[in-house]
């Protein structure tokens, strides 16, 4: 059974990514995988990481079981809107409080580093308000897909990740949104075999 974690980095409850999320986990529990939800804006974090990497900060509960989440699923899911070419400030902060070294990651020998996380694969399901994907790539060439994959899970270990982008927002209609969440139910009910 595949073991899923769905992680929504969006703090709007009533938002679209919601929805997506909300769909996916349907999906993927309907095909038999086992699914665990995390939805960052409900977590009770600080997420300043307030004296860098110079002290360490105790970690609140809700991050301790997130982390513990994360780290015992197969798949990670991450949904999240595009604000300001990157992703919401809540989910930097809980990346910035949660995935540190020794947990998510280590140095060795102060030179290379090593990815602590054991999840094979990874999806990215990033939404965008009135940005178009062609736009993303060739005026910003995927600015936050980049910090998000590379900067963050393969950096922290997590070696295979697909991406969907879907966007502009503001220009799909209601049915154009059903689509998509059909599309996205799709996509759960393939990564859950």
């Amino acid at each position: 059974m595949k073991k899923i974690v769905v992680i929504n980095g969006h703090p709007n409850k009533e938002s679209f990514n919601h929805a997506l999320a909300n769909a996916y986990i349907e999906a993927a529990i309907n095909k038999g995988a086992e699914v665990k939800y995390i939805s960052i804006g409900e977590l009770e974090f600080n997420p300043n990481l307030e004296f860098g990497y110079q002290k360490r900060m105790e970690l609140e509960p809700d991050l301790v079981q997130a982390l513990e989440t994360i780290k015992w699923s197969d798949h990670q899911v991450w949904i999240h809107p595009i604000w300001w070419l990157g992703m919401p400030a809540i989910m930097k902060g809980f990346f910035d409080r949660a995935f540190l070294p020794s947990i998510t990651f280590k140095t060795i020998k102060g030179k290379t580093t090593q990815g602590l996380l054991t999840s094979d694969t990874a999806r990215i399901i990033t939404t965008a308000g009135d940005l178009s994907y062609h736009e993303y790539e060739k005026t910003y060439h995927l600015s936050g897909l980049v910090q998000l994959q590379k900067g963050i899970l393969e950096y922290c270990g997590v070696s295979s990740i697909e991406n969907n982008f879907i966007g502009p927002l503001n220009d799909l209609t209601e049915n154009e949104r059903l689509q998509w969440i059909e599309r996205i139910k799709e996509i759960a009910i393939n990564d859950a075999i």
